[in-house]
């Protein structure tokens, strides 16, 4: 019995911004530091290989001096609607119900709400009441493969059963208004908004690209490398600047045997479904990647266009190899990185 990926879809919030639209909320906010550092700033933003960012509230609001409370609250509130709206298109794409989902995964650590976001889904859907939930809260950018990695798990153990993993964040509403270090700072350049739905089956007539494997690698003596803190005014982000030297330094463990125990070397994988971290540690993957004959275009893509949005980005990348119709027997390896440090991945054939 195989595991299949048989739709994604993505879901954007309301507000959106071009990244130079931006530049003049940074002016006002940098007033009264040395020029030389908002130059740098500024220079930051404009080459950090975004062009828009979508947020869950407009740019007034995520300059606006307010408490932790009050942002939790927006975001709470908006996570809600994207997830639904996202899981509805998801299923539409795949033409079911709401009723048809036997597990549901949600995925965000961009916010705290307990109940978690997949409580709201179920009674706003009218979902099963049996329904398996599984919030996952703590994994950062890597949740979303992290998401589909447990629900292939359950469906391989569940003959004739769908789940859902549906990832939504809003790293704008984690943005330290009275926090000018430059983490502060390349996390505002990077990251935005956004939400994302994946619908998976064990049953054998349903069509998509099938789950061959999937599994984590963890880094030792990392931890501190890359999450968020816990402060009095949020999420404060945690992002050590040594992330792409160590990715490139651990990436021969990260691809090689997973691929080896699946009997195929990288030269077998045609398409590479990579989680867009930012502008630095693009180029280290695409430098990696190339030196193998392969591209992230894609992954390039979705970080231009929509940036860095924690777990759901790799899912934006995902969908845009769903929708393109690939040829059956085409494989492609998804990978992601988050805190821990670890980076999972997951090898697809159509």
């Amino acid at each position: 019995m195989s595991v299949k990926i048989t739709s994604v879809a993505k879901q954007l919030p309301k507000y959106t911004r071009e990244t130079k639209d931006i530049i003049p909320y940074l002016n006002i906010w940098m007033s009264g530091q040395e020029e030389r550092f908002q130059r740098k700033v500024i220079k930051l933003f404009e080459n950090a290989g975004v062009d828009r960012r979508y947020s869950i509230m407009d740019a007034e609001e995520v300059f606006l001096k307010t408490s932790f409370e009050e942002k939790n609250e927006i975001y709470s509130r908006e996570v809600v609607t994207l997830a639904e709206q996202s899981l509805m298109k998801a299923l539409d794409k795949a033409n079911l119900k709401p009723t048809d989902i036997d597990y549901i995964i949600t995925v965000s650590c961009t916010g705290i709400m307990i109940p978690s976001m997949d409580a709201y889904l179920i009674n706003n859907l009218k979902m099963k009441q049996d329904i398996v939930r599984l919030p996952v809260t703590e994994m950062g950018c890597a949740a979303g493969v992290s998401g589909i990695i447990y629900a292939k798990n359950f469906l391989k153990a569940n003959p004739n059963k769908r789940a859902a993993v549906i990832a939504v964040e809003s790293p704008t509403a984690t943005f330290q208004l009275d926090d000018f270090s430059m983490v502060n700072i390349v996390s505002a350049a990077i990251f935005g908004d956004g939400a994302s739905s994946v619908i998976l089956s064990s049953y054998e007539n349903e069509e998509g690209p099938k789950i061959v494997d999937e599994a984590m690698y963890h880094f030792y003596d990392a931890e501190t490398m890359m999450g968020f803190k816990l402060v009095n005014t949020g999420l404060q982000m945690i992002l050590d600047k040594a992330v792409p030297e160590t990715i490139s330094e651990h990436f021969p463990m990260i691809v090689h045997p997973f691929l080896e125990r699946n009997n195929i070397t990288i030269e077998a994988i045609d398409h590479l479904i990579f989680h867009p971290g930012g502008k630095k540690i693009v180029q280290t993957v695409e430098d990696l990647f190339g030196s193998l004959g392969k591209n992230i275009d894609d992954t390039k893509d979705v970080l231009k266009l929509y940036g860095n949005m924690s777990s759901a980005t790799v899912l934006y990348v995902l969908e845009r190899f769903m929708d393109k119709q690939l040829p059956k027997g085409d494989r492609g390896l998804m990978l992601s990185f988050g805190p821990g440090f670890s980076a999972q991945r997951i090898l697809l054939e159509w």
